[in-house]
């Protein structure tokens, strides 16, 4: 299916940015208290939101080559997609790997090399099936554009263990600015709310942010190669369900978003070796009650608190990608965080100083639906935005002319 080009794309509305953005409630920082409410945000800039591209099914992650030539789309189902932003034309790629599509499952996120211009590698992360189950896995292909395929495509790291169960798997791809591959894994579920959860257990890869190096072997300075009873893939553990992974352009630290149980989500900065307390330590409650699942961070010493999130009783936010804004298309946004709303059906818009953390507002509120992912174009400067829906658009937000 080709989409129509650019000058037929069907504008859905041109809103001045400070009347397209609603407050949200419910934030914490470092401790567990916040603000009762994020307050309006105001731009001087006018942007206008267009449809990029219709008609995908469940798109996950989304990925632009360095020219914006083309934007990179993974299908839950299993499809890869090349899409040309400028003409709307798509191409569906061959040599992807088989993957698991099952409840959360499938074919999830894509990330290119950083020195993709001279090797063309991309990487994709997707769920497989195994003896024992399911689990994670991370491999990596060569871009042919014009055989339209992913060639010589390998796995280069899975997650251990395969656990019989279809949720949680996470996970997103990102590279950082010296090269390394973050990869986070969900902890798939499980309800052992104690200190014997997966998610504080060091020996297995769940419920962990992993950090490879590009080929998928351990980077020696990972924090706990030295250690014989850790998986030295981790670089973070406690982390209940990352869907968000993004480089912050100016500090180089790697930022997460996770889902919380009952509310609870959060917004992270990653630290080596860090726990960040999934369950022990945590702000969220057990579906179905006011019970916490854990203490308060602030009552540890041993584990790291989120920047921002959103404690039980709050309507939480469940989060997945995430992206900065380091674009020049809209100077109000630079250096703002965005984060991709699920249940909430809305982009949550940040200011970011430092690790503290304010929301400015929300985008697309008013359409109604969930938002998968987000990415900014590396030559544009526009913002995109993929629904999570069997019939769905891509958004661009951007400057209105």
């Amino acid at each position: 299916m080709i989409t129509d080009s650019v000058s037929r794309r069907r504008l859905l509305a041109a809103v001045a940015l400070s009347g397209s953005l609603a407050g949200c409630t419910g934030t914490f920082g470092g401790d567990d208290g916040g603000d009762a409410s994020a307050p309006e945000s105001e731009s001087t800039t006018p942007v206008t939101v267009s449809e990029a591209f219709t008609g995908l099914s469940d798109p996950w992650g989304l990925a632009f080559l360095p020219d914006e030539s083309g934007l990179l789309v993974t299908e839950q189902a299993g499809r890869l997609l090349l899409l040309d932003p400028e003409t709307g034309d798509r191409t569906d790629l061959t040599g992807v790997p088989e993957v698991h599509a099952r409840g959360q499952g499938g074919l999830l996120d894509v990330a290119i090399h950083p020195a993709f211009d001279a090797n063309s590698l991309v990487y994709l992360t997707y769920s497989v099936a195994g003896e024992g189950g399911s689990t994670t896995r991370v491999g990596r292909g060569r871009l042919d554009r014009e055989r339209g395929r992913l060639d010589g495509f390998e796995p280069v790291y899975t997650a251990r263990p395969f656990v019989e169960s279809n949720g949680h798997y996470g996970s997103r791809a990102v590279f950082d600015d010296e090269g390394y591959l973050y990869v986070s894994v969900g902890d798939r579920q499980f309800k052992d709310f104690g200190p014997d959860h997966v998610g504080q257990r060091l020996d297995d890869d769940l419920g962990s942010v992993l950090r490879l190096d590009d080929d998928g072997s351990i980077p020696e300075s990972n924090p706990f190669v030295d250690d014989p009873n850790a998986s030295d893939a981790v670089f973070t553990y406690g982390n209940r369900n990352p869907q968000g992974l993004t480089i912050h352009p100016e500090t180089g630290a790697v930022w997460e978003t996770e889902f919380g149980e009952r509310d609870g989500d959060e917004i992270n900065v990653l630290e080596a070796g860090g726990n960040y307390g999934w369950p022990v330590a945590d702000n969220s409650c057990a579906y179905g009650s006011d019970e916490p699942v854990g203490v308060s961070h602030a009552e540890r010493d041993d584990v790291i608190a989120p920047v921002y999130g959103w404690p039980c009783g709050s309507g939480g936010f469940p989060p997945s990608g995430t992206a900065f804004y380091d674009g020049d298309d809209v100077p109000d946004w630079q250096g703002d965080l965005f984060v991709a709303g699920l249940a909430k059906r809305s982009i949550a818009h940040f200011a970011v100083d430092g690790r503290e953390v304010t929301q400015k507002g929300t985008l697309l509120a008013d359409r109604e639906q969930r938002i998968r992912d987000v990415a900014v174009g590396p030559v544009s400067g526009h913002l995109f935005a993929a629904v999570d829906d069997d019939d769905a658009p891509i958004y661009r937000i951007a400057p209105a002319e």
